[in-house]
């Protein structure tokens, strides 16, 4: 599922990978609107059809936006791509 550097993700432009794990992949992308980078994680499609994971991956943003912290990220998003690599945060 990786993406080249320049893929667009609706409003995202993926810049380069983050990291990989078992729920999926995390880029670095530049979101134009508000001029900064954000982090995009992304479901396979494999995981993306199961509810269980697709709960799990919704807890995992809910905890991300309630952390309230300068050197943390925060969740904005998160959102069916409709795109065949999966779901991104």
């Amino acid at each position: 599922m990786a993406l080249s550097a320049g893929t667009r993700l609706g409003p995202y432009e993926n810049v380069a990978p983050l990291g990989a794990g078992g729920m999926g992949e995390v880029y670095r992308a530049h979101d134009p609107r508000l001029k900064r980078d954000v982090a995009l994680k992304l479901l396979p499609a494999e995981l993306a059809s199961e509810p269980e994971r697709l709960e799990r991956f919704q807890q995992e943003a809910q905890s991300l936006g309630a952390l309230k912290h300068p050197g943390g990220a925060r969740s904005c998003r998160p959102a069916r791509t409709g795109f065949p690599v999966g779901t991104g945060l």
